[in-house]
């Protein structure tokens, strides 16, 4: 830094106000209250097993496509991660096999 320069640091935050995080719950959209039925509370399991066996086949030599996740704030992050870890638990997901 230059000699006789005068240098400002800012730390910027958001600062969640009180009820916010309520207006984004599921139960608060109008098209979820109007069709509860199309959107369970719990999943009911997973469907039956199908005759056809869907798989998508590689192609050999091929590389991955390589992007980076974009970022999410850490509430986004927690409730995903917390959702990931109810789905893992319930037997719906699995952790990935793909090369």
């Amino acid at each position: 830094m230059l000699k006789g320069c005068q240098v400002f640091l800012a730390h910027v935050t958001t600062k969640e106000a009180e009820g916010k995080s309520e207006k984004k719950r599921l139960e608060n959209v109008p098209i979820v209250r109007d069709f509860p039925e199309v959107f369970p509370k719990d999943l009911p399991g997973l469907p039956p097993t199908r005759q056809v066996v869907f798989q998508i086949d590689l192609i050999p030599g091929a590389a991955p496509v390589a992007r980076a996740p974009y970022r999410m704030a850490p509430p986004e992050m927690k409730e995903l991660s917390e959702k990931l870890k109810e789905l893992y638990d319930k037997g719906f997901i699995r952790p990935s096999s793909s090369p």
